[in-house]
């Protein structure tokens, strides 16, 4: 029995538009074609592979998955191999959207807090690693860090290095008071073009890739500190923990724009929910 493509669709509960799809991707041929009008003809005995490409359809398989999954050569470990990657994938999308549930409440919860937007943005990327060089000390405060620069520039123009921006900051520790007084374990590095010699106090290596909890901090830099809280807080509310020392990127120095017009993007190497993929 030969059912227009009208009819066999509406038997099948798709559309007409479907069909032709599944034509175009050789998933389901017409039995006939009409030399003369070009129209396609289907018969019941299709009914069932469209039924199993909907079926298929409806776990999550693309149509390029189903067409391997339609052969009939197919061994049952190809298949179980393709259903149990297919599972895996689904079982990852949803820890993904578990974390982002997650995410979604604990901005609502600032909201309810604070009245009103939060101040920070706050999301989790991933960053390659980069190849920097760095100078290290043990400084009375974050203000001395620019000594720490221009002895690292000095160094880098003397050996004609080709380098680029943003130079980063990296805290190893928070201030501590110690015997000589208060303290902070702080690194100034700027990433290089390639590798070159370093020396007794400049260290040429690359930072490892890390996923990262991200924010942009715009303003005057003395007002930096609510950056790091508004991340210290989003972190505990969605069960993330930095593994890492701290990241500070100088997007933009007070210099280069109005008084206060600081940019900074903070960097918390974390572990959490989600971070194994960039969320």
């Amino acid at each position: 029995m030969m059912l227009k493509i009208g009819e066999f669709a509406r038997l099948g509960q798709v559309s007409i538009a479907t069909l032709h799809h599944y034509d175009h991707y050789g998933l389901l041929k017409p039995t006939m074609l009409d030399p003369d009008s070009s129209y396609r003809y289907y018969t019941l005995e299709q009914l069932p592979r469209l039924n199993r490409i909907l079926t298929l359809k409806d776990l999550g398989f693309p149509l390029e998955q189903i067409a391997c999954l339609l052969e009939e050569d197919l061994s049952l470990e190809q298949l179980r191999a393709m259903f149990e990657q297919k599972q895996t994938y689904i079982q990852q999308v949803i820890i993904t959207e578990q974390a982002r549930l997650t995410r979604i409440a604990a901005r609502l919860r600032q909201i309810e807090q604070e009245e009103t937007m939060p101040t920070y943005d706050i999301r989790v990327k991933y960053v390659e690693p980069l190849l920097v060089a760095s100078v290290r000390d043990r400084l009375p405060g974050s203000y001395e860090q620019g000594r720490l620069y221009h002895q690292l520039t000095a160094y880098l123009e003397q050996q004609g290095a080709h380098y680029t921006l943003p130079e980063l900051i990296l805290w190893h520790s928070r201030h501590e008071m110690r015997d000589e007084g208060m303290s902070v374990d702080l690194e100034v590095a700027i990433p290089l073009v390639q590798a070159l010699p370093g020396n007794e106090k400049i260290h040429i290596r690359t930072l490892p890739g890390s996923f990262v909890a991200s924010t942009i901090h715009k303003g005057n830099d003395l007002a930096l500190g609510r950056a790091y809280v508004a991340m210290h807080h989003w972190m505990q509310d969605n069960g993330y923990h930095p593994i890492g020392p701290v990241r500070q990127l100088h997007l933009r120095h007070e210099q280069y724009g109005q008084p206060g017009d600081f940019i900074v993007e903070l960097q918390f190497p974390v572990a959490g929910p989600a971070a194994n993929t960039d969320s």
